[in-house]
């Protein structure tokens, strides 16, 4: 598969299965064994990996991920996303806050047959947390000499 086509599978997953909450997406980009490595996504598969997305949706329905920076290079997809959305349902047992988040994603992906077989996912979830209010930032360290 060429380097434009795996760059557009991994954008389908990001602005329509994310954005959009289309889940078969999922079933038409990703191959039946997708070894998952983001942790936290149980199982680590595709059935994991549309939960996930149907667990922040519920938390965060105006979720929307947009990809800021995409680089295919051999069976790779490199990408940086921006995250956003309003806290508006619960998640992950956290009662709805009403604030917004702002964070950035790297994702890579592999793909093997015009299929991703292989994802690593890292969101920024402190920040995320931090912006909900539910933990606290952390403090600057001072300047040198203060």
């Amino acid at each position: 598969m060429s380097a434009e086509k795996n760059i557009a599978a991994f954008r389908r997953i990001a602005e329509e299965a994310f954005s959009q909450g289309k889940l078969n997406v999922l079933d038409e980009v990703c191959a039946p064994g997708l070894d998952e490595h983001q942790a936290g996504i149980e199982p680590p598969s595709v059935e994991g990996l549309k939960a996930a997305i149907v667990s922040l949706r519920g938390g965060f329905p105006d979720l929307q991920l947009t990809v800021e920076d995409v680089l295919a290079t051999g069976d790779r997809v490199w990408a940086r996303l921006r995250c956003r959305g309003t806290h508006r349902g619960t998640f992950m047992g956290i009662p709805p806050t009403g604030r917004t988040f702002e964070t950035t994603a790297i994702d890579i992906c592999r793909f093997e047959g015009g299929e991703i077989v292989e994802h690593w996912g890292v969101p920024d979830r402190l920040g995320m947390m931090e912006q909900l209010g539910l933990v606290p930032p952390p403090p600057m360290a001072p300047r040198a000499g203060q």
